[in-house]
């Protein structure tokens, strides 16, 4: 089971460099980066495996690793991971697109039980884990964000930044 800090990785690495969306058939969620990535996308393998890491690939000049989460590991492991960390004040777009993806596809019980998408500061659905310790803040981040960030720096050798 992966720990708050992988989640919170993952979730970043999908805002950032990921897709959410579909192939009109079901929905997917995609993370395509560089070779030299290679080493992140095995540990995502590892940490998160009910996605599917495809490649090495070379195509068009282009040199990438894909992870995919797809079915029964998108709907009932990544949806609530997403739920807990990507939020509006995250970001925007990328919940937007996650929003967008969920409602198209069903997910979050829209076909199930008659619920819905996540909606801009909703609540996990009945039943999801709550992945923010309480006293947390709905900030820009997290705080339990907040406190990895602070922990990390803190690693960090002496005027390193």
């Amino acid at each position: 089971m992966a720990t708050a800090a992988e989640e919170a990785l993952l979730t970043g690495l999908l805002v950032g460099e990921g897709h959410f969306g579909g192939d009109g058939r079901q929905p997917q969620v995609t993370l395509r980066m560089h070779l030299r990535h290679e080493d992140l996308f095995r540990w995502i393998d590892r940490t998160f495996p009910g996605g599917r890491l495809y490649g090495p690939y070379h195509h068009g000049g282009r040199d990438y690793f894909q992870w995919m989460a797809r079915g029964r590991f998108l709907r009932d492991d990544l949806f609530p991971l997403l739920v807990r960390w990507l939020t509006p004040e995250l970001d925007g777009y990328s919940f937007g697109r996650f929003r967008e993806m969920c409602e198209r596809y069903g997910i979050g019980g829209a076909t199930d039980d008659g619920g819905a998408a996540p909606e801009a500061g909703a609540a996990p659905p009945q039943g999801e884990p709550q992945g923010r310790p309480s006293g947390t803040t709905r900030g820009p981040l997290p705080a339990s964000l907040d406190a990895i960030f602070a922990g990390l720096r803190g690693a960090l050798p002496d005027g390193a930044s």
